[in-house]
């Protein structure tokens, strides 16, 4: 890997690791149960216990980590730039040039988990690439 390519990388997954981690730390005013407004982190203001309870119906669970492809996969960005690729090379080759870069996406992935000492979070970085491949539309 060259390392121009490399910095692309590292700024790519601190962008994308940093990004669900926002959330925890905006700003909201919160009405507590005694009437006043407390301004604060959305974090904290969730750890506090609720003074008020508030009865909802049960909702049907949905499954957010399922990964789609094919026929299920998502219309993205990226879709339309797929769809031509699959009518100029057919179904086999785009498939084999799709899975020779997702086996080095993999590999890249595998050896900056090793590189940063966090090996663990491998396979979570990995599936978070393929969710992402999905939503921006590389899997059409």
């Amino acid at each position: 890997m060259r390392p121009s390519s490399f910095i692309v990388f590292i700024v790519f997954v601190v962008a994308a690791l940093s990004i669900p981690s926002v959330n925890g730390y905006a700003f909201m005013a919160t009405r507590l149960s005694y009437g006043s407004i407390q301004s604060g982190s959305d974090f904290v203001v969730r750890q506090r216990p609720n003074k008020v309870s508030i009865v909802r119906p049960q909702q049907k669970l949905q499954r957010h980590n399922a990964i789609q492809m094919g026929s299920q996969a998502k219309f993205g960005i990226f879709s339309p730039a797929v769809y031509v690729a699959k009518l100029v090379l057919g179904d086999k080759k785009l498939n084999s040039i799709r899975g020779k870069a997702i086996s080095l996406h993999s590999q890249a992935i595998g050896e900056f988990c090793e590189w940063a000492g966090a090996y663990h979070l491998r396979t979570r970085l990995i599936k978070k690439a393929k969710t992402n491949g999905d939503s921006l539309g590389f899997l059409v």
